[in-house]
């Protein structure tokens, strides 16, 4: 990718005129990083003015400092952090779409989260992964520039576009590789979300997390779920399983938990698991990686690898959703702030 950061008088001049343009504005201080950084018309041929975009705030928890950047260029960083740059071109768009919704259904709701003064998400993954210039350089190294064409190309390309349902931006969830299927949203959480629907994912299969295998000791798998194991050389009953496949329930020697409760208490990659003991070892196998709702990242990728475009990716994952243009939903933040 041609260089995108605007040189520093550009950028100072953007500044100062983005305040009376934007929908929320954050004023710089002492401990405050304003960034600014896009490429232009000239450089990258997509029609976009970054000083004519919403403006993000992110919290950089390494640096314990707010950057303050175009919802596009934030859109890039998260993409960039949160797929694999190798990854087809229609799947990098469908990414774009999530990243870009999610932040708009953020803005018009924000979640119950301590942030410090002034900034809108965290850059974790406690909102969005985001990464800078500077920390994408030495992620990639030399393969930066080939790597941010592409990321850019997916962005700008789909710019403007978010995913929504009755009229409101979609909670927009996403996650690595599935198990064959997505989750029903309630069976992960509490909420059941008509756009959240288990549907097959057959393509994730060649992630490299597809399966995996953890062991434990006794002690350790019996502290880290507050259980004692029977005598019996057993380790407990998998009662049931969601519509997804993954565990629903466990029984371990009359005490009843969640799959999701044993997947973080473990630290496992997946709630849909399968465990043996082996004197004082608990092996447990788990197929797919991460909470399994939404959009599956390997799937999309597969469903791109087979010709299919970003329109049909996320209208897979995410049922009944349609794309729209983000203008209404700025105007209404726009309203918000006045």
């Amino acid at each position: 990718m041609k260089r995108i950061l605007i040189v520093a008088l550009i950028l100072c001049t953007v500044i100062l005129v983005i305040p009376t343009m934007l929908v929320v504005i954050v004023s710089p201080s002492p401990d405050v990083n304003v960034m600014q950084s896009a490429p232009t018309d000239e450089e990258s041929g997509w029609d976009y003015d970054p000083s004519e975009d919403v403006s993000i705030a992110v919290f950089r928890s390494q640096q314990e400092v707010i950057d303050t950047l175009p919802l596009e260029i934030y859109v890039m960083g998260v993409v960039a952090s949160e797929m694999n740059a190798t990854f087809e071109m229609e799947a990098l768009k469908a990414q774009a779409l999530t990243a870009r919704t999610y932040m708009i259904r953020h803005m018009l709701a924000p979640q119950d989260v301590d942030l410090p003064e002034g900034a809108m998400v965290t850059d974790t993954i406690m909102h969005q992964v985001y990464k800078d210039e500077e920390e994408l350089r030495e992620k990639w190294g030399s393969e930066y520039e080939h790597f941010m064409k592409r990321i850019e190309e997916a962005v700008l390309s789909t710019q403007g576009q978010v995913l929504t349902y009755d009229d409101e931006p979609i909670d927009a969830m996403f996650f690595s590789t599935s198990n064959g299927y997505t989750e029903n949203s309630e069976d992960y959480w509490e909420n059941e979300i008509p756009y959240l629907r288990s549907v097959e994912s057959p393509w994730d299969q060649r992630s490299p997390r597809f399966t995996a295998e953890t062991t434990f000791t006794v002690e350790e798998f019996e502290q880290k779920l507050g259980v004692t194991l029977p005598e019996d050389q057993s380790v407990g009953v998998i009662s049931e399983r969601t519509k997804g496949s993954r565990v629903a329930k466990v029984n371990i020697n009359g005490t009843e938990l969640t799959g999701r409760y044993v997947r973080e208490e473990l630290g496992l990659d997946s709630s849909d698991f399968q465990w043996r003991r082996e004197g004082n070892q608990i092996i447990v196998q788990t197929r797919g990686w991460g909470h399994g709702v939404g959009m599956s990242q390997y799937g999309a990728d597969g469903m791109a690898k087979e010709g299919r475009d970003y329109e049909e990716i996320v209208n897979h994952y995410y049922q009944g959703v349609t794309i729209e243009m983000v203008d209404p939903y700025v105007q209404e933040l726009t309203a918000k702030a006045e």
